[in-house]
């Protein structure tokens, strides 16, 4: 099956810095593909080149086969990390306004529908909440019933419940066999939505595949998390993979028993004790590290 994006050998080279390094990767037909990465990784400017704004180096972006052209343009949605909507219009004038720029596309009350905007459709702009704004971004997105969908980081600045339910009306699209290409820093995000993610970081793909094979290619452990007060004396005298991050000691290991006699011989109670298997988190530190990034 041919994919629906394919990336060949992408390079972005400014002056003095490569930002994208021969990254290569496809999309296949009907999936949501996540790109992964710290901050300077080079992720946004593969997106921001694969969208066609901005030029590449070198390589190619190919869409059905093609370079991105006429086709492609009428049949993406993008949702961009920030957007600068017309102010003192309404939700339901700012898509019909997007609307009228394609030949083709939804239905407007679809849209709405789609996007639980309903409620919402006669509001202005400036009076939505970030939430309301997102799911107008995405219905803006999709307008022209695309088919393909790219999510630069939507969900950003989200509180939780309105993240989770941005995530249901992604998987509604989904569901349509649309193929949607994701951006996030939100591990638990890009686990929940993804069929398949790629790592990034200085410029190169690092890792890809599904989530779960990932997992099971990196890691055989679980990890062991225990408040730091709960333990008497300093925890990295226990001959095991002790990290403490803050409050926190986290023990990775494969065995759980070991480990546990090993703390309760220490004099450790387990009451507040947590066992958790490996997530992408785990993985996205592991293979970028813990240092800040700016």
């Amino acid at each position: 099956m041919q994919p629906v994006i394919e990336v060949r050998d992408l390079v972005k080279q400014y002056p003095g810095v490569r930002a994208v390094d021969g990254v290569s990767f496809t999309i296949a037909p009907g999936t949501c593909f996540g790109l992964l990465g710290p901050n300077g990784a080079g992720k946004t400017t593969t997106v921001e080149i694969m969208e066609g704004v901005t030029p590449l180096t070198s390589g190619q972006v190919l869409y059905h086969g093609q370079p991105l052209g006429e086709r492609f343009r009428a049949e993406a949605g993008i949702q961009f990390q920030k957007t600068a909507l017309q102010e003192f219009v309404t939700v339901r004038e700012t898509l019909a306004m997007f609307r009228r720029l394609y030949p083709r596309g939804r239905d407007i009350d679809e849209v709405i529908r789609l996007c639980s905007l309903e409620s919402l459709a006669d509001r202005d702009n400036r009076k939505l909440s970030g939430g309301q704004l997102q799911r107008l971004l995405l219905a803006v997105a999709l307008v022209n019933d695309p088919q393909v969908l790219f999510l630069d980081e939507p969900t950003t600045g989200l509180d939780p419940q309105a993240r989770r339910n941005f995530w249901d009306l992604i998987r509604a699209i989904k569901a349509e066999q649309r193929t949607i290409l994701l951006t996030t820093h939100y591990m638990e995000e890009a686990y929940y939505l993804c069929d398949v993610v790629a790592i990034m970081d200085r410029g190169r793909i690092i890792a890809e595949g599904t989530p779960t094979r990932l997992l099971a290619d990196h890691f055989d452990d679980v990890v062991l998390e225990l408040p730091r007060e709960d333990f008497p004396g300093d925890p990295q005298r226990f001959s095991l993979p002790v990290l403490v991050t803050g409050d926190r000691v986290e023990i990775s290991t494969p065995d759980v028993e070991g480990a546990l006699r090993a703390l309760l011989d220490g004099g450790v109670p387990l009451r507040r004790l947590r066992i958790r298997p490996r997530n992408l988190e785990d993985l996205f530190l592991e293979l970028t590290g813990r240092e800040l990034r700016t």
